[in-house]
């Protein structure tokens, strides 16, 4: 697969629909970072008229799991990748347009590099961070990625 921004938000269509469904969608796909935005509308929305903590999840999981999954099919080689843990900080109430960012990408190389030439598995902690219309920050999530060279 080719990793571009559509081939990326044709992947939540057909494999995990209700991220699509919800409204979450990859918008940046640089060397260094990935960038996924969600709105706040009916269908994303919680009892108390902001962002459900569901959606702003799946959208920072995201944006770390293109860096994994991207870093793994530029290596050519077959490394599975798994959600171990996950933790979120929420800081205020997410209305509007929020954005999500992971910079990580040296990290998530060096890990699979180290996945692949020690053949064991690895673990890394991902940072995705949420910003609202004004840039205030209204939640951080961290995933820990399991990856493993298949056998």
């Amino acid at each position: 697969m080719k990793f571009t921004v559509q081939n990326i938000n044709r992947f939540l269509f057909l494999k995990l629909p209700i991220a699509w469904i919800a409204g979450v969608r990859l918008t940046k796909l640089a060397p260094e970072a990935t960038e996924a935005k969600a709105r706040l509308k009916w269908l994303s929305q919680n009892p108390f008229n902001s962002m459900y903590f569901a959606v702003q999840a799946m959208a920072a999981e995201l944006t770390t799991g293109v860096l994994v999954m991207r870093e793994i099919n530029e290596s050519h080689q077959s490394v599975s990748m798994l959600v171990a843990e996950n933790s979120a900080i929420f800081h205020k109430k997410a209305r509007g347009k929020i954005t999500f960012t992971c910079v990580d990408a040296k990290l998530v190389k060096t890990t699979v590099n180290n996945a692949i030439l020690t053949k064991k598995g690895q673990t890394v902690w991902l940072n995705s961070k949420a910003f609202d219309q004004e840039r205030n920050c209204v939640s951080e999530f961290q995933f820990k990625w399991t990856l493993k060279l298949k056998s």
